[in-house]
């Protein structure tokens, strides 16, 4: 396996803890797409963090349900350095699955720049 560099995405700004997700999802603030959703909460840290929701409504092939959270992913290790300090939790729709790959990325950075401001006004 090779190794990811200074770009990887590491435990640290992965949710991980099942208490947090329900959290963001109770207190954060929404927005949404056909394709996909995202969900932010002020984190207290100062670096953005992210968790994932794709569930098999959105696929029923795990193929397609991890190549959705690859982008995701790979979507927020590159912006990873302009992120607010907030927790997100990003929720794929059906949608998702048929979605272009750049029409995918345009989609989560237009959200992203509708919910940071929202976040940072509460």
């Amino acid at each position: 396996m090779a190794a990811r560099g200074p770009e990887g995405f590491p435990r640290r700004v992965r949710l991980t803890d099942p208490k947090r997700y329900q959290e963001v999802f109770k207190s954060g603030k929404r927005v949404r797409h056909a394709s996909v959703g995202i969900i932010a909460a002020p984190n207290g840290l100062t670096y953005a963090r992210l968790g994932l929701a794709v569930s098999r409504k959105v696929s029923r092939r795990a193929v397609m349900r991890n190549t959705i959270k690859r982008r995701i992913r790979e979507f927020f290790r590159h912006q990873q350095g302009r992120l607010p300090a907030l927790d997100f939790v990003v929720i794929a729709y059906p949608d998702a699955a048929t979605a272009a790959s750049g029409e995918f990325a345009a989609t989560l950075l237009r959200l992203l720049q509708k919910i940071s401001p929202l976040c940072a006004s509460s």
